[in-house]
């Protein structure tokens, strides 16, 4: 059997300004590429978290652009480190992905393409935010293993189809996005339970298993004409 080539692909490191700081990313953009996943990241993560690295691997091969992005600079993570309290601002983390995504509109190289949003853990409330703001623009929202409650006033007036995953033994988090998702009236909206997962989705076979959801939900939305 042949086995099929992998896209051939544009890896950048971008420097991304945002008023007077600048926020580091890591921009792949496949050949042919009509869509573009933004990821924004948990509570004390950054673009090198492997789980949404390994996820954006998974989108790339299915053709999709992402852009992996820290929400803070390199000396208010060092901050966060002490205090945790940067990470826990949504509408900072909200207002940095509402100003990334004006700077793609901008770039000659992303201008171009449908945009969605991928959030983890307290960056899932910054994107529904964000794709609120962005009503018109963002295409579709995933969450992994997200706090969208966090998103509470946004929620009514999310405009993209979103996807909720969520690990099957994280019960409490269920239980904060069945309230959100209830909440979303956008008629594009589902709740993925994947069994036998955490919160962080370590045990075997379940970020495949994310990774799958995600690139179904953005394939449909972001590449299949309207």
């Amino acid at each position: 059997m042949k086995e099929m080539s992998k896209p051939e692909k544009r890896s950048t490191e971008v420097q991304i300004p945002i008023g007077p700081i600048y926020l580091n990313g890591n921009l792949d953009i496949p050949e042919k590429a009509k869509g573009l996943v933004v990821f924004a990241h948990g509570s004390g993560s950054s673009r090198f978290s492997s789980r949404n690295r390994y996820v954006a691997q998974e989108l790339q091969k299915e053709g999709l652009g992402t852009l992996l992005f820290d929400l803070l600079t390199v000396e208010e993570e060092r901050i966060d480190i002490i205090t945790a309290h940067l990470r826990f601002d949504i509408d900072l983390l909200a207002d940095r992905l509402v100003e990334v995504t004006n700077w793609l509109l901008s770039n000659p190289e992303t201008k171009n393409l449908s945009i969605g949003y991928f959030g983890a853990s307290t960056g899932a409330a910054a994107a529904l935010i964000a794709a609120k703001e962005h009503a018109n623009i963002i295409k579709a929202v995933v969450s992994r293993g997200g706090r969208p409650d966090l998103a509470e006033k946004a929620l009514p007036d999310v405009k993209a189809p979103t996807l909720l995953i969520v690990g099957g033994e994280d019960y409490q988090v269920i239980e904060m996005n069945q309230w959100a998702l209830d909440r979303l009236k956008v008629e594009q909206k589902e709740l993925k339970i994947v069994p036998g997962a955490t919160h962080l989705f370590e045990e075997p076979g379940t970020l495949e298993q994310v990774a799958n959801l995600a690139g179904e939900w953005f394939k449909k939305y972001l590449l299949e004409k309207e």
